[in-house]
């Protein structure tokens, strides 16, 4: 590489969340054992700690809470812990019981550097079932008073946000989180993208999977990180039971997610994505369009992060492949991608009044899928399969492998097969342009590409059909496409779909809809993806393999996910890729394929400006009508600078 990113956060910050073993009513061992955590967590870089609901002196000393000499040692921990030599950019949240004006509320103390940066109460009570925290505690709604606690002078209110570096830190208190509008919309509306939750959770039937849903969805509404620490054993066991669950999520993600039910403390860590986070926000209209329910918070400026070497360690997964996520919902997954490129189909024949459609089939996987598709479609409409018309089109780089492939599977799925040798007529067109055929340049390989795109569309006028195009999202992204030739269709199924899915979604249809044809299939799957249009090789196999010449699909469709998903600069994605793919490529055959990227995503702008309708499937589309417009002029130069 160019460059070493080891010492560069690129918006990423660590986190942890604690749930310690509790000494009940004891603030001081209390104390001692949250600095001790603290302590470790410093050893792994983190930059914002939270503690639990209570952590000082437990969540179940219940009328122990009107005692002066538990709210006096309490007071008496948190400065404590001020005044342990913690490193100065971690934040560390801990929740203790705090009285003022007569007053009692449940707070978070805010401690960084020595310095206790706010206290913040506890909105919402609890006070059903199990639950009475009203007999002690009061709401801390329109509570905003400078006091003097734990010997420093600050503030006490629930409005109050704390800037940590990039991240803007928001904080609830366990049950804000559970009502119909919680606290952190408002601090997310207001700029919070970490929210953070002390919280003293008892365990009961499925009331975990309930609270995971809760953090989970509540991140993914608010684009933000969402740090859940509940409190656990040591916890009085008179009627409940404590798990300790802790939790990090981000934008609807689970991070890291600790074991319950432990007798010793236990911290999990996890490296969340600011920027990521702002990048989502900036597209999100809903945050634009909520101005109007913002209430005014106060920053406090808690200075800079921990100098967390990400380089070392990044403490989050980055998947490799991240259009075809590994897990027992693969299947769902395409079974959904499936149903949405058929009904696009269907819609548009429907709509079109047609009954045909042409399909080229060339053996390979973009045009297999396509196929598979436009049959799906055709049961689903009732409609008879020899209303698809398949047309192979051998040329000078076809081979008997893919070109016997194209005729099994036309014939295994039943529809109209048709073969039409493209030789004679690019023989006579490169001769009437005075090109020598044993010129294999782009010309030569174009001249191909369109004949066989004027085959289909003309096959498709005298039929009364539409041609489905095949092309896929990699290749919009590369440009890997032949402008008018197969670029072009009258409706692309496979436009927002990648490469790493198409082999995915054609492996899925082989053994969910097709086990009549999957023998072929998974041949096809197996077969190296390329054009042929240069001649075969002496053997008779495919000479021209696509990722040799343009790079490994899986590398482009990192890149490709990571830049227009989340608007990651080529020098990010490049520290990401050096990451996940260690040990596969290495840094500098990385480098090498992500300039050619960058280099053609930017320069081929001009087929996606004019490319056919086609079905959004996932959350990365080029269509021009959608998520992606871009002038064909824009310079690279920017984005080839890391």
């Amino acid at each position: 590489m160019k460059k070493q990113y080891n010492n560069v956060d690129f918006g990423f910050v660590r986190v942890a969340t604690a749930s310690p073993r509790v000494f009940l009513a004891d603030a001081s061992r209390n104390a001692s054992e949250i600095i001790r955590i603290a302590e470790d967590a410093a050893k792994h870089e983190v930059s914002i700690l939270v503690f639990p609901e209570l952590s000082l002196t437990g969540y179940t000393c219940a009328d122990l809470f009107s005692q002066q000499v538990l709210l006096d040692a309490a007071e008496k921990g948190v400065a404590d812990i001020a005044a342990a030599a913690l490193p100065s950019g971690m934040l560390v949240a801990v929740g203790a019981p705090v009285r003022c004006a007569g007053r009692l509320y449940n707070c978070a103390v805010l401690i960084k550097g020595g310095k206790i940066l706010g206290l913040v109460p506890k909105t919402y009570l609890p006070n059903a079932a199990e639950f009475y925290e009203s007999r002690w505690f009061e709401s801390g709604a329109g509570v905003d008073k400078e006091i003097v606690y734990a010997g420093q002078k600050t503030r006490l209110s629930a409005r109050q946000l704390y800037s940590v570096g990039k991240a803007v830190v928001g904080v609830e208190i366990c049950q804000d989180l559970w009502v119909p509008i919680p606290p952190c919309t408002y601090a997310a509306l207001a700029g919070a993208n970490v929210i953070i939750n002390l919280s003293a959770s008892n365990e009961s039937l499925l009331k975990n999977d309930y609270r995971k849903q809760l953090v989970s969805s509540t991140s993914a509404r608010l684009n933000a990180a969402y740090i859940y620490s509940s409190c656990g054993y040591g916890e009085s066991t008179s009627d409940l039971a404590w798990g300790g669950s802790s939790l990090i999520y981000e934008n609807g993600a689970l991070l890291s997610e600790n074991d319950r039910f432990r007798m010793e403390s236990g911290t999990i860590y996890a490296d969340i994505d600011v920027e990521r986070l702002e990048t989502v926000r900036a597209k999100n209209p809903n945050f634009k369009n909520s101005v109007s329910e913002q209430v005014a918070f106060s920053v406090v400026d808690g200075g800079e992060t921990f100098p967390t070497d990400f380089g070392k360690d990044l403490l989050r997964v980055v998947d490799a492949r991240p259009f075809v996520p590994a897990g027992p919902g693969l299947s769902d997954r395409c079974r959904e991608i499936l149903s949405i490129q058929t009904i696009g189909l269907c819609t548009r024949l429907e709509h079109i009044g047609l009954k045909k459609v042409v399909v080229g089939i060339s053996g390979g996987l973009d045009s297999t899928l396509a196929l598979l598709v436009s049959v799906l479609a055709f049961d689903k409409l009732g409609l008879d399969r020899k209303g698809i018309i398949g047309i192979t089109m051998p040329g000078f780089g076809t081979t008997g492998r893919t070109k016997g492939n194209a005729w099994t599977l036309m014939e295994k799925l039943g529809i109209s097969p048709r073969e039409i040798s493209i030789v004679p007529s690019v023989t006579q067109h490169l001769s009437d342009i005075s090109h020598s055929a044993n010129n294999h340049d782009t010309t030569y390989e174009n001249a191909q590409a369109r004949e066989r795109t004027q085959i289909l569309m003309d096959v498709a006028g005298q039929e009364g059909a539409i041609v489905v195009g095949t092309g896929d999202l990699s290749e919009l992204a590369l440009g890997w496409c032949t402008y008018n030739g197969d670029h072009m269709s009258m409706y692309g199924v496979n436009a927002s779909v990648p490469k790493t899915l198409v082999r995915t979604l054609v492996s899925f249809a082989a053994s969910e809809h097709f086990g009549g044809a999957q023998d072929v299939l998974n041949d096809i799957v197996d077969t190296p993806i390329s054009p042929e249009l240069l001649p075969a090789a002496a053997d008779g196999s495919i000479s021209q393999v696509t990722e040799d010449l343009v790079g490994p699909y899986e590398l482009h469709d990192f890149f490709l996910y990571n830049i227009m998903r989340w608007g990651f600069a080529p020098a990010k994605v490049l520290f990401l890729a050096c990451k996940t793919f260690a040990g596969e490529y290495s840094a500098d055959v990385i480098e090498k394929w992500l300039r050619v990227f960058c280099r053609r995503f930017f320069s081929q702008q001009f087929k996606r400006n004019c490319m056919p309708d086609g079905p959004k499937v996932g959350s990365v589309s080029l269509s021009p009508r959608g998520d992606w417009r871009m002038p064909s002029d824009a310079y690279a130069s920017m984005w080839l600078d890391f």
